[in-house]
């Protein structure tokens, strides 16, 4: 049975909007975990503009099941990160101007600086996973540098228009999946995932965990966090 992160960056965003306290990203997580959710996944951004340092603090004091802290692949945040200790750093591009993180980090073009960070964690006692385009080669190198998973970016197939072309992306993740494994990589996916498109996904055995946001923080706001969680770990049992 695949497990499922949930991502609440999207109740930070909320909040930010009117910069008040409300709503909690903390009351998100426990409800998040007592509706039966495996980890809860923040992304503490250079901007801030959502989830903030106090934020992931706290999260840390009270997440029982994973938390999985995604960050760009920098001297800066890798320090937040061994204080802190998340279960998992996920390792992220990231630019100002983007409204989410478009697509995934360019492991075989930068191995240096990724291998370094990389080090750091592993040697701190967190282990990295690697947020990358279900590319063969991209998987090689993050299976040389040494990270403990990668995170198959699913942009491409959520946003597909035609069936041809989800087609084609559902079988490009499938054989860096089984690469993947093959390698002896733990195989995560996200980004885009909703509640038609994952069950397609939910039938390759070697993906370990689905991490998804913004789909089930929008269903929230119609049948309420603990159901909308609920309804979508029953679609990747």
């Amino acid at each position: 049975m695949a497990r499922l992160g949930v991502n609440i960056d999207h109740v930070a965003t909320l909040r930010q909007a009117r910069g008040g306290t409300d709503p909690d990203p903390l009351t998100a997580a426990i409800l998040v975990e007592l509706a039966g959710a495996d980890g809860l996944v923040v992304h503490l951004r250079e901007d801030r503009r959502h989830i903030q340092d106090r934020d992931l603090t706290m999260l840390r004091e009270i997440v029982r099941t994973k938390l999985d802290l995604e960050m760009a692949a920098d001297d800066a945040m890798a320090k937040i990160a061994l204080s802190v200790k998340p279960d998992l750093v996920t390792l992220v591009p990231e630019r100002r101007q983007e409204l989410t993180t478009e697509g995934g980090l360019d492991v075989a073009n930068h191995r240096d600086r990724i291998q370094k960070i990389v080090d750091l964690l592993r040697d701190g006692g967190i282990p990295t996973s690697l947020f990358v385009e279900p590319s063969l080669d991209q998987i090689k190198a993050a299976h040389k540098i040494g990270a403990a998973y990668v995170e198959l970016h699913t942009g491409r197939y959520s946003n597909a228009k035609r069936s041809k072309e989800e087609d084609e992306e559902f079988e490009a993740i499938t054989q860096a999946a089984k690469l993947a494994y093959k390698l002896g990589l733990g195989v995560n996916a996200g980004h885009g995932l909703t509640y038609k498109n994952v069950k397609r996904l939910a039938k390759l055995p070697e993906i370990v965990e689905f991490n998804i946001g913004h789909s089930i923080i929008a269903r929230s706001v119609m049948v309420g966090l603990v159901q909308a969680v609920r309804e979508m770990r029953e679609l990747i049992a």
